[in-house]
């Protein structure tokens, strides 16, 4: 007996296709990533007790990370900057008073230490060149006071740029639409295998699901940094300016590669750039033969490598090129 059309497409739209197999895979990689980092997640308490007589201290918190079993922890620069206390509680609630091992404003990040008999739970870092747009992405910490909270979502871009407190622009920060909230800053951002990709650092207010991390390959570089040098160490050649566009006649006419330039506004006296002559009006297009196309790629370009070596600054003055040799000098410390 056949069976009538009719009822072949009642009987499917009783049976809709089972998604649990799905949801449960699903499941399975946050819980098993909470497992694996969790015990590693700090709650961060901030105390400034004031400078000035009559002023009450001033507390915040935030969110890190132990990255060692000797105690290193991560977390943000803007969660501990400034702190005259800090209190660090484990997943156990047991808690720790803790010491800054450096700071780095410029990419918002700072590396803590805390004093323990025994091995502590860690972190292991992962590879955020490898991270793709569209991967689970789980983010831990602590917003607004409530510990141990996860919330978890995918990779939405790569390779934004966001400001620092400092001004200086920090590139190749992961973007998630992980909810973040207040608190949450400096907790871990990672994998479905528990493997940290970034340091979650920022949220949009007006937007909604639009957060931000700091990648964990940019962070392995800063703890490097702070470990060898107690400081992120960059070079500085003393000009402020702005970024410029060239006319595409001069553009064609010395052929180059790049539009725009860096149109010097003011110079520091006794400055790198003072000495090897560099004058306001003049537009910088090329360091070593390495193109300048902006401010921000001249603040990217100018890392430790550049500190005491002398190099070659091509500049577009009025209507020549003309090359100077400029010697950069490490980037005092800020306040100094």
């Amino acid at each position: 007996m056949l069976t009538p059309r009719w009822a072949s497409s009642e009987s499917a739209a009783e049976e809709p296709a089972d998604d649990s197999p799905l949801l449960d895979a699903y499941s399975g990689a946050v819980i098993g990533a909470l497992e694996r980092v969790a015990p590693a997640v700090t709650f961060i308490e901030v105390e400034n007790r004031g400078q000035s007589k009559g002023r009450h201290a001033s507390r915040g918190s935030g969110s890190g990370f132990l990255f060692t079993p000797d105690g290193y922890l991560l977390t943000n620069s803007h969660v501990v900057h400034g702190a005259d206390r800090i209190t660090v509680r484990l997943n156990d609630d047991t808690r720790f008073s803790a010491d800054v091992v450096g700071n780095d404003p410029d990419s918002d990040l700072a590396v803590l230490r805390i004093g323990s008999p025994t091995a502590l739970p860690y972190a292991e870092f992962g590879d955020s060149s490898r991270v793709r747009v569209g991967q689970v992405a789980i983010a831990i910490g602590n917003p607004l006071g409530y510990s141990k909270t996860v919330t978890a979502g995918v990779i939405s871009a790569l390779g934004r740029t966001l400001r620092a407190t400092s001004g200086r622009l920090m590139h190749d920060v992961i973007q998630t639409d992980a909810a973040l909230n207040p608190g949450n800053s400096g907790g871990p951002l990672v994998d479905s295998k528990g493997r940290v990709i970034g340091v979650n650092t920022a949220m949009i207010p007006q937007a909604q699901a639009i957060c931000f991390a700091t990648g964990i390959n940019t962070a392995k570089w800063v703890i490097g940094q702070l470990f060898a040098h107690g400081r992120v160490r960059r070079a500085y050649i003393g000009v402020s300016g702005a970024t410029v566009p060239i006319a595409t006649r001069v553009m064609r006419h010395f052929e180059l590669t790049h539009g725009s330039a860096v149109h010097v506004l003011e110079i520091v006296p006794r400055s790198p750039a003072a000495r090897a002559g560099v004058a306001v009006g003049d537009r910088m297009i090329a360091l070593d033969d390495q193109p300048i196309s902006g401010i921000d790629g001249l603040q990217r370009l100018l890392d430790s490598t550049w500190i005491d070596r002398d190099c070659e600054l091509k500049i577009l003055r009025r209507s020549s090129i003309i090359k100077v040799t400029l010697r950069p000098i490490e980037l005092p410390a800020q306040g100094a």
